[in-house]
């Protein structure tokens, strides 16, 4: 059974909408670095199964690609409830992607967006 899943422009924004925290490894089959970061994002799978690992094919899937503006690839992206907490290009080794989860399952994104929302008013 795997535990990444591989997303398409249509399952997109479900997918980050859907879920409450979402990581998006945007790879290519040619690309070295991310065939390398594929076993370490598929063990943080298998480690927080409360966390959608969404792999997206930027060759399958390349006006996806551009859309979120991919410039160099591996790129990892975290949403949690929707909205875009992190976004980095290159890989990351197992103890930076298990130091990025438990920032981002611990990052208060409701008291984020009311502060942001407070500075908007002033």
């Amino acid at each position: 059974m795997t535990t990444t899943r591989d997303i398409t422009a249509a399952e997109f924004n479900d997918t980050i909408n859907d879920n409450e925290i979402v990581l998006v490894d945007f790879w290519a089959s040619w690309c070295g670095p991310c065939r390398a970061f594929a076993p370490t994002f598929a063990q943080s799978a298998e480690k927080h199964p409360d966390i959608v690992h969404a792999k997206v094919d930027t060759e399958a899937e390349q006006q996806l690609a551009a859309a979120a503006d991919i410039r160099s690839i591996p790129t990892l992206m975290a949403f949690k409830k929707g909205k875009l907490v992190f976004n980095q290009a290159g890989a990351l080794p197992p103890a930076a992607l298990e130091d990025l989860v438990q920032q981002i399952k611990a990052f208060d994104i409701d008291a984020a967006i009311a502060a942001q929302n407070d500075g908007d008013q002033g």
